[in-house]
């Protein structure tokens, strides 16, 4: 292995009205098309094409046009269109998944991680992490979970947890959350981001997935994909996204993500990963996405019998 640090578990133009060929009962017309209702399924924040031709000697740039049809939303108002949902402590609990710090004194090695994350990725004007593993079984989606939810507790700052381990997803029952939907839809643009993402308080809104894809690194590969997650990051504006990635090894699907994020994460399973498995990840990512750190799942302290979350 390399010797790397082991992150520790934590102006529209003024128009001419007096030049203009339209008359009263032009606008008029002109006004009830304006308050046609939008169609079902049509995010209220997407810039959708106008219903009717802009008057060319009044705006004459569409682009400006379709802008003041459809302003950008502001992040607070995105934010409070996500549907709320509840989480439940206790059963989190169970499966040590921490929303408050002082569950147990495990959370106390993810705010260390939060913090050390934090620090890489702000330096460096990084948002989208990754975060993954060599194989299936490492205890990424656990890790990514806890950052998750580590970061959230911080009540100035805003985190989205996204599901892109689109082949095998978990978040959504590791979260307790029953009938999730597919991301497909919204990932290919048919489905706006409101109608997909969730909200658990005001600082974490969540992107899962219900649906196993077996075509997920070409979903990953499709222009759509890359739009709609550049939009999400500028609609939503967070602090940090935490992806839970496909595994780096076993498939393309990890590679075909890369372009869609800033830095990444690499957990390892200290009852199984293998230092060659290790290398071979290191190798892939080294020319194409900065590794701000590895992290050590289940490794244990045979002098004290308790599960140890890093070390160098």
């Amino acid at each position: 292995m390399t010797n790397r640090d082991i992150v520790l578990s934590s102006s529209l133009r003024p128009t001419d009205l007096g030049s203009s060929s339209h008359d009263d009962e032009s606008f008029r017309k002109l006004a009830k098309e304006t308050k046609r209702p939008r169609s079902v399924g049509v995010s209220v924040f997407r810039h959708a094409a106008p219903q009717f031709a802009a008057p060319s000697n009044s705006i004459s740039n569409g682009g400006e046009w379709d802008r003041f049809l459809h302003p950008e939303p502001t992040p607070d108002r995105v934010w409070e269109s996500l549907s709320p949902t509840p989480l439940d402590a206790a059963k989190l609990l169970e499966k040590g998944l921490f929303i408050n710090a002082q569950q147990s004194s495990v959370a106390t090695s993810f705010d260390i991680l939060r913090t050390r994350v934090l620090h890489a990725m702000q330096q460096n004007g990084w948002r989208r992490l990754a975060i993954t593993s060599p194989t299936h079984g490492c205890g990424k989606s656990f890790v990514a979970t806890n950052l998750a939810l580590s970061l959230a507790r911080c009540p100035s700052s805003r985190t989205a947890l996204l599901d892109l381990a689109l082949r095998q997803p978990g978040l959504g029952a590791l979260l307790g959350l029953p009938d999730v939907a597919t991301i497909r839809g919204y990932l290919n643009g048919e489905q706006p981001l409101e109608s997909h993402f969730h909200r658990f308080g005001r600082t974490l809104a969540l992107g899962l997935n219900g649906t196993a894809m077996q075509d997920a690194a070409e979903v990953l590969h499709e222009p759509a994909t890359a739009a709609v997650l550049s939009t999400m990051v500028r609609q939503l504006d967070p602090d940090m996204v935490v992806i839970d990635a496909p595994p780096v090894l076993g498939s393309d699907d990890f590679l075909a993500l890369l372009p869609h994020v800033d830095a990444a994460l690499l957990i390892i399973d200290g009852t199984k990963t293998t230092a060659s498995e290790v290398r071979t990840c290191e190798r892939l990512l080294a020319a194409q996405c900065p590794l701000i750190g590895v992290m050590m799942n289940r490794a244990q302290d045979l002098s004290l019998r308790r599960p140890r979350f890093g070390r160098r």
